[in-house]
């Protein structure tokens, strides 16, 4: 009998199209955001009474209890209580911004860079090394303007009778500036999580946060310091320009309040500059400290 021989069979591979480097990076860094969000969500508690706490106090100390114990602040006086809380009301914003970023990056970048070394983790995603630190940067950026948002009303009705802060609004101003200075800082975790050793993350806040903070005009505007001088020299008013701080606050003042403040064409640029050198310096190190 005779017999039909089969045919072959033959399976047919569909191959998809290939993703360019360019979408493998981007769905890696959406990956990477989607992971901070979804930690900052279920740690949402311990977040914002991180945010609040230094700023509540800092108004309520200077805002309710100093007037209600007759104590000087801004002059003396209800005008200038009055003066003096429109000036710390736009300090705390900055500051909140900047200990966000801060905290939110270099605070992480320590613990990943420590024993367990949780970072190779994140370098395994199919992007180049310095995506991953600069999400880091974005997701610091990110807690910063949550911060700023949850600060600026806090700050705006902590305060005794008959000291008010004025706010003004300035949105241009605002929906610039503000995201800039939490690149800015986020970009300083950066720097400061990969320069600073695990064991001496602590010595961080002693020999870096601590100068920023008190010569970062939180409790005065920049202008105020010209007094302070040797001779013809306005030393402090010179020094505190290597001070990033000093730009982010008279931004929020520009952004928030009517008081004086440093020009705004001063401000943008330095504040540029930078998170150019701060991203620079921030994912050189980075790179040294995963390859190392």
């Amino acid at each position: 009998m005779a017999t039909t021989p089969l045919a072959p069979h033959h399976d047919r591979i569909v191959v998809g199209p290939r993703r360019t480097t360019f979408a493998a990076s981007r769905m890696a860094l959406g990956a990477l955001l989607l992971r901070d969000v979804t930690v900052l969500r279920k740690g949402v508690v311990i977040f914002v009474l991180r945010t609040i706490v230094q700023p509540f106090l800092l108004c309520f100390v200077f805002l309710f209890v100093f007037p209600k114990i007759g104590q000087s602040v801004g002059g003396g006086g209800t005008h200038g209580s009055t003066t003096f809380a429109t000036v710390l009301v736009a300090g705390v914003v900055g500051i909140s911004i900047m200990f966000q970023g801060v905290q939110s990056v270099a605070l992480q970048m320590s613990t990943e860079f420590g024993y367990t070394r949780e970072i190779e983790d994140r370098i395994q995603a199919p992007c180049p090394i310095w995506l991953v630190a600069f999400e880091k940067v974005l997701s610091g950026a990110i807690q910063g303007l949550i911060s700023a948002a949850i600060v600026l009303p806090i700050a705006s009705v902590v305060h005794a009778s008959g000291v008010e802060a004025s706010i003004n609004l300035h949105w241009l101003i605002l929906v610039t500036l503000v995201p800039l200075a939490c690149i800015a800082m986020g970009a300083l975790g950066l720097v400061l999580g990969t320069s600073f050793e695990p064991q001496n993350i602590g010595m961080m806040f002693g020999f870096v946060i601590l100068p920023i903070t008190f010569l970062g005009g939180t409790y005065y505007e920049w202008t105020r310091l010209a007094p302070v001088k040797i001779g013809a020299w306005h030393w402090l008013q010179t020094i505190v320009l290597i001070n990033p701080l000093i730009y982010v606050n008279e931004g929020m003042r520009a952004a928030f309040t009517n008081s004086p403040h440093m020009h705004l064409y001063i401000v943008y640029p330095v504040l540029i500059g930078f998170c150019v050198a701060f991203l620079t310096l921030g994912l050189h190190n980075f790179r040294r400290r995963v390859l190392s």
